[in-house]
Order: C-alpha cells, then structure tokens, then sequence
C-alpha cells in the first residue's frame, strides 16, 4: 500500500519504519524534503520525502501525526482528500484545534476523506515495538468509516500490534483520546516508565 506520512517526528516515525519494513511504500510529507525531521527515514528504500500535496495525491492511506492545530495547514497544503484514507493519530491533550474537539472532526468536517482515529494511544516506544513478551499489544479504533477501519485494522497487525479494537463510531472519538490520557497518566504521571503498554483479555 501506498502511506502518507503527515508528520515526521516519534510517532510518525515509528509508524513509517514498521511499516516501510513490511514493503509498504511510504511517502513523507514534508514542508522541505531537504531539511526536516526524521531523515534517518529516508535509508529505507521504500521510503521518499516529496510535498504534502505529492504524499496525499500518491497514496491510498495518510496518516497524519502533528500537534492538532497544523490540521488546517494541512488540509490547505494536501489538496483533494477524495478516495483517501485518514488516520488521526493525535491527541488535543493541550490544544484543540479550535471550534473543533479533536483533529477527526475537523477532519471529516473540511475532507471528503474516509477518517478514523487510532495510534493515539500508547507512546512511540510501543509502535516502534509493540511485542511484550513474544505478544503483540493491542491497537484501538474509532470512527465511522467501515473501509477505513478495515484499512487500519490491517496497518496495526502489519506493526505487530495483537489485535487492533473497534472501540466504537465518531461518538467514542473522544473517549478514545481520554484513553490515551489513561495511558499518559500510569506511564508518566505515576512514574511507571513508557515501557508499559494494554492488552485485552478476555475469560
């Protein structure tokens, strides 16, 4: 699959080896393909820096993983979203990206785009490993877009993740950004460390 990667720092990054290893081909959108973040990127052959509005127009799924308020930059820089699949993989722990509650809803607000939120959820230490003790981690969803989330679904298992969880449609969007304060809140603020991660059980 063709990926865009709207955003070059920890998470993007992350997401972007795993899935350059698998043999997807991985497209970083950049504001300058000379100097930007995350370079190191580039020593994989499937990897290539181009523009925004290149990342978007050759890929079939763009991940996007800025601070929440460069969405709009984003949206203006990217062109048609049309066809394409979304993922946001933000979180609006210190700033919305104003009137919107979260970058999703600006997202299928301003795009024609098939939008679903997920890799919001645990630290970059786990999306560049989610394998704890020979186990995958799990990955969680929300949105209201059935082909997106069958997309991702696919993208979580093709970097490790156990299982990837339907956490529910636009509604629980929110929730799941509060989820990954529960994980922000053992991991940091409790001081258990960032290699620490959730997996659901089931008797």
């Amino acid at each position: 699959m063709n990926i865009a990667i709207i955003g070059t720092g920890n998470v993007g990054g992350a997401l972007a080896a795993n899935w350059a290893k698998k043999g997807h081909q991985i497209f970083l959108g950049v504001q300058d393909i000379n100097d930007f973040k995350g370079k190191e990127l580039l020593q994989n052959p499937n990897t290539t820096a181009v523009s925004i509005a290149e990342a978007v127009a050759k890929s079939e799924a763009v991940l996007i993983a800025t601070p929440p308020t460069a969405v709009f930059d984003i949206i203006a820089a990217a062109g048609d979203f049309a066809g394409k699949v979304v993922i946001d993989a933000t979180n609006t722990v210190a700033k919305k990206p104003e009137p919107y509650a979260t970058v999703y809803h600006a997202l299928t607000d301003k795009t024609n785009a098939e939008v679903v939120k997920c890799f919001n959820t645990t630290g970059f230490e786990n999306m560049k490993n989610p394998v704890y003790n020979g186990e995958g981690i799990d990955m969680f969803m929300a949105g209201d877009s059935a082909k997106a989330k069958e997309i991702v679904k696919q993208l979580a298992l093709d970097c490790g993740f156990g299982t990837c969880w339907d956490f529910g449609k636009s509604d629980k969007v929110e929730l799941l950004e509060k989820f990954a304060l529960s994980w922000i809140n053992l991991a940091i603020m409790q001081g258990h460390g960032r290699n620490l991660a959730f997996k659901v059980i089931k008797r």
